[in-house]
């Protein structure tokens, strides 16, 4: 019987299936593991099931011990795990691809109706109290029919949120770093673009590829003005994509006309520039956060433990 180190609070479901053949040490805490407690908890592990919240490097995986044999990531995204490290010690990395697809495209397509909608703001005046009365010119917002969606990153979560804005009536281009299948294309009516092209078209700039150096900062002020004036800019991968800073100056300062943000630079601190926005939805990570989904990734991240462990190749693994 292995070692299994639990990093936060996951699905019953996935803990029970992972007692079934093995001990288990998992954190349940209602607060994130502090890193000191993380490092003294790995200590002889076999197995480390991980969140997103937790920084799996060089130190983490040396705390463990040699015996240790797999990470497996409760995530899609996996700029948390140091990968290389894991490889230089034979430790298989994996992480839960594919089960949070509809979910994060569905958050996404919301943000896009949120912003372009001026629903926040609605929704805001309400809860206010202030007096307010109905008028042809009240909160107006702009229509997605006819409009084009640049959807940066066409892996599945691009796909799915491209195939919803279709069904809106958008137009759809991407850039991403090979063609997609002819097949989803043709259904899509997708073209590919560079990233200087889908800027200068787009109504609505939708952000789906993954993180890590060539991506950090991919928009910044220099790609916020290349933008129309009355585009919109959605971010459901991951914070350090965008240059929160420039965007929250492009957004007071008209350059575009509003944003929808699920995931932050620092997170969970958002840049204090774009609180006091009425043009910019801030979502606290809600992508994957259905019952079923987290449920899905969570015994996803079990079954690539255990395959492992049982001398298996995982189902995802990383790479």
């Amino acid at each position: 019987m292995s070692r299994v180190v639990v990093t936060g609070r996951i699905p019953e479901a996935a803990l029970e299936k992972l007692r079934a053949e093995h001990e288990v040490d998992a954190w349940a805490g209602p607060e994130s593991i502090s890193r000191e407690e993380l490092l003294r908890r790995v200590a002889g592990a076999d197995a480390v099931v991980s969140l997103l919240t937790e920084r799996i490097d060089a130190e983490l995986l040396d705390a463990a011990g040699p015996q240790l044999k797999v990470v497996a990531n409760v995530a899609v995204g996996y700029d948390n795990v140091n990968v290389p490290a894991c490889t230089e010690r034979g430790v298989v990395a994996t992480n839960t691809p594919g089960v949070l697809i509809d979910a994060t495209a569905d958050i996404a397509l919301s943000l896009i109706l949120m912003a372009t909608r001026r629903l926040g703001e609605g929704e805001r005046l309400i809860r206010s109290g202030e007096a307010w009365k109905w008028g042809m010119f009240f909160l107006l917002g702009s229509s997605l029919k006819g409009k084009t969606l640049g959807v940066v990153g066409m892996g599945g979560i691009g796909q799915a949120t491209a195939r919803r804005a279709k069904a809106f009536g958008m137009e759809i281009v991407y850039q991403s770093r090979s063609e997609i299948d002819p097949a989803v294309a043709s259904e899509l009516g997708a073209r590919r673009v560079d990233l200087d092209e889908l800027l200068a078209v787009s109504d609505v700039v939708s952000l789906h590829c993954p993180y890590g150096p060539a991506t950090h900062h991919l928009i910044g002020a220099e790609q916020l003005a290349a933008m129309k004036d009355s585009a919109y800019l959605v971010n459901t991968a991951r914070g350090p994509i965008v240059d929160e800073a420039a965007l929250a100056a492009a957004l007071r300062d008209g350059i575009i006309a509003g944003a929808g943000l699920d995931v932050y630079e620092q997170e969970p601190t958002v840049h204090p520039g774009l609180l006091d926005l009425d043009n910019v939805v801030l979502l606290p990570h809600l992508g994957s956060a259905t019952v079923e989904t987290r449920t899905a990734m969570a015994m996803l991240a079990a079954d690539n433990a255990l395959a492992v462990l049982s001398g298996n190749q995982p189902p995802a693994p990383i790479g």
